[in-house]
């Protein structure tokens, strides 16, 4: 649907915001697109599982039976999302944090991350409206609240120190298995495990945001703003953490590109990539 042809000029990172928009609007596009997929999955299956009238909720009294639920089908969709072919072309970071790390990490330009970033939150909002059109009431209802992250009964301290573990232990895995020559092409599994975990586990402390694009797409059309501070900080900076001690661990020449899932030879790149030379590992 968006592709392009290219010269090779346009491959890799740009250097000025006009040629950045000129030449990875279809990325920027894709992002967008793909987190808002993730929030119209998050809206269904948060109306499935959560609404009082809906036949599944009704079947499954269990709370923590249904976030396992919910787990496995938002993991599935993170699946789907990366392994697809908007995800393979973009890198799938659906998420500011994410982005910001592998800028600081020297692999994505900086006008390329600010565009990524803008259109995250763009997207996140999108697929929450879309989801609101297609769903209606229910999604509003309070049981829902148009599946807005909300810190638990134990408070804001808790979940903010639960979403910077649960970010950290996630930028980490991304890291580690992405830049592994053996384990790479699995990024995405690893990722979807760990996200289904942390619905199923860590959800009553803190709604599992990791990424305050998804929150902020839910805040706005619900008017939800408690304690929403700690996702624009939480997440991000345990990113940004995550990515340091890796690169102090095994060092800035062992990250070798932005993209989750690289294992692939049809979707160009937009970063400051050395992919190639994972075969050296």
């Amino acid at each position: 649907m968006l592709s392009v042809t290219q010269s090779p000029a346009e491959t890799g990172p740009a250097r000025d915001a006009a040629t950045a928009l000129r030449t990875h609007w279809p990325e920027y596009l894709i992002e967008g697109g793909l987190l808002g997929i993730f929030m119209i999955s998050a809206c269904v299956f948060g109306v499935l599982l959560e609404h009082p009238s809906s036949p599944l909720h009704q079947l499954i009294e269990d709370a923590f039976t249904r976030r396992a639920i919910g787990g496995v089908a938002m993991g599935l969709t993170l699946i789907g999302i990366v392994y697809s072919p908007w995800g393979r072309r973009s890198g799938a970071h659906i998420n500011p944090g994410v982005t910001l790390t592998f800028l600081a990490l020297g692999k994505i330009a900086r006008w390329d991350a600010l565009f990524y970033v803008i259109a995250h939150f763009l997207g996140g909002v999108a697929g929450v409206l879309v989801a609101e059109l297609i769903i209606g009431a229910p999604l509003r209802h309070d049981a829902v609240n148009f599946v807005a992250t909300v810190p638990g009964p134990d408070g804001p301290a808790l979940a903010l120190a639960a979403e910077i573990l649960i970010s950290i232990l996630m930028m980490t895995t991304v890291l580690v298995v992405s830049n592994s020559k053996r384990l790479n092409r699995f990024t995405g599994i690893f990722a979807a495990v760990l996200l289904a975990s942390f619905i199923t586990t860590e959800a009553p402390l803190s709604g599992v945001s990791l990424n305050p694009a998804r929150t902020f797409g839910s805040a706005l059309p619900a008017g939800e703003w408690k304690a929403i501070w700690l996702y624009f900080i939480g997440p991000p900076v345990a990113m940004l953490l995550a990515g340091q001690l890796y690169r102090l661990r095994s060092g800035a020449h062992a990250v070798f590109c932005a993209k989750l899932h690289h294992h692939n030879n049809k979707e160009r790149c937009i970063f400051r990539c050395n992919y190639g030379a994972i075969d050296g590992q």
